[in-house]
């Protein structure tokens, strides 16, 4: 089930300790590999009286440094561990909706249906279990299993396709639930230490670790042709079965809920996906509310500008923006007046599309990259908000337009 950039009962791979313990163990296995020799240079010569040493050695503080680092891991598995949950599914084969309809799933033959699994985590007290979109897409039957042994049926109370978000709804009561507190994602950095908790390979409960590798990555939700922004990247390895399961910095806070994995083989191959807490945030409470959360459109595609396509537009080498592509027929851009490429350069087997309009900036905020667009429009707008392109015409011309934004059409 796990692809390269496809939804994740997946997702990323490579050990933690490799990251923290690594620095540690450098200094520490240098410190065990020399005691023999110098162990050797004492019975040939003895030594000179030993300098005092306060008990803050290098070796003393290595040691209580592991000790706390292991101490703070536990701590966070202890605490997280209620709150996680192992969600089995039961889904239809694609091919039985073509067959007679069957009533309910127990009257379906069992050749036709597949057993699936992901992992979860309860967002409140009134019994919302938040998880990944493609883990209970198209389940006729949902079981969610807790880490003492509680299991309870759930239903689907909204799902997102977009962000690959799905609320769930189990009947308990609030004090046998226990919510994760959520992290705030934007404050993130490369470096920090991130923690899994999940189902690998249907290993209930396991935790690994890593690190915060990037932020700020813009990838393929796999369910829908739009992209989800401000992804969190990580080498904590998360497999075949941790897909919905919490991302966790190292206080035990939600910043991220893993989704895909990059790999060649399906198992985790050190780069991994989560989708940033901030996004959930938002998109949660309308599906608990039992409505679609609506993001911003603007309607084009595009493309970065390279210092190979300001060449061939005779702009300065400098010049920063996105070449707009395509323009969908009756967009907020098409309605706006915005220009797509209809030109086509051939330089050295690559080709270029050219002669659309270059988005210099939206709302004064610089952009480079399609993925600048995306982000600014899931973060900062609503559907019918104004915002004001800056935008560099075929003939070099700098002009300032406005454009209402839409509500992203669903397939």
């Amino acid at each position: 089930m796990i692809k390269r950039s496809n939804p994740v009962y997946l997702l990323v791979a490579i050990s933690i300790a490799v990251g923290v313990v690594l620095v540690i163990a450098v200094s520490f296995a240098g410190g065990v590999a020399l005691a023999p020799h110098l162990n050797n240079v004492a019975e040939a010569a003895p030594a000179p009286p030993p300098e005092v040493v306060e008990p803050t050695t290098l070796a003393t503080g290595e040691t209580d440094l592991v000790a706390v680092f292991e101490q703070n891991l536990i701590r966070v598995y202890q605490s997280s561990l209620p709150s996680v949950v192992n969600i089995q599914v039961t889904q239809r084969v694609d091919g039985l909706s073509r067959l007679a309809p069957v009533p309910d799933a127990s009257q379906a033959p069992e050749e036709f249906l597949r057993r699936g699994e992901g992992s979860g985590f309860v967002w409140n007290y009134e019994g919302h279990i938040v998880t990944n979109f493609h883990v209970v897409a198209d389940a006729t039957d949902i079981e969610v299993r807790f880490a003492d042994g509680r299991t309870a049926e759930a239903e689907i109370l909204g799902t997102d396709a977009d962000a690959d978000l799905a609320v769930l709804k189990v009947n308990l009561p609030a004090d046998e639930l226990q919510p994760l507190p959520l992290g705030d994602s934007d404050a993130l950095q490369p470096g920090q230490l991130a923690i899994a908790i999940g189902n690998p390979f249907g290993q209930e409960f396991t935790m690994t670790s890593g690190i915060v590798s990037a932020v700020g990555r813009t990838i393929r939700s796999g369910n829908s042709s739009f992209s989800i922004p401000e992804v969190i990247q990580t080498d904590a390895p998360i497999n075949p079965g941790n897909s919905g399961g919490p991302l966790l910095d190292r206080e035990g806070n939600v910043i991220g809920i893993n989704t895909q994995i990059v790999s060649r083989s399906g198992a985790s191959a050190g780069v991994g996906f989560a989708v940033p807490i901030d996004i959930a945030k938002q998109v949660v409470p309308a599906l608990i509310e039992g409505k679609t959360f609506e993001y911003s459109w603007l309607g084009i595609a595009g493309r970065g500008v390279s210092s190979e396509v300001a060449d061939f537009l005779n702009l300065p080498a400098d010049t920063v923006g996105v070449l707009v592509i395509d323009v969908v027929p009756n967009s907020p851009a098409d309605k706006a007046g915005l220009r797509d490429s209809d030109e086509f350069v051939r330089d050295e087997g690559q080709e270029f599309r050219l002669g659309g309009d270059i988005i210099a900036a939206i709302d004064d905020q610089t952009v480079r990259e399609m993925d600048d667009i995306i982000t600014y429009l899931v973060g900062e707008t609503r559907p019918g908000d104004q915002v004001i392109l800056e935008v560099i015409r075929a003939q070099g011309e700098l002009e300032k337009v406005t454009v209402t934004l839409a509500v992203r059409p669903r397939p």
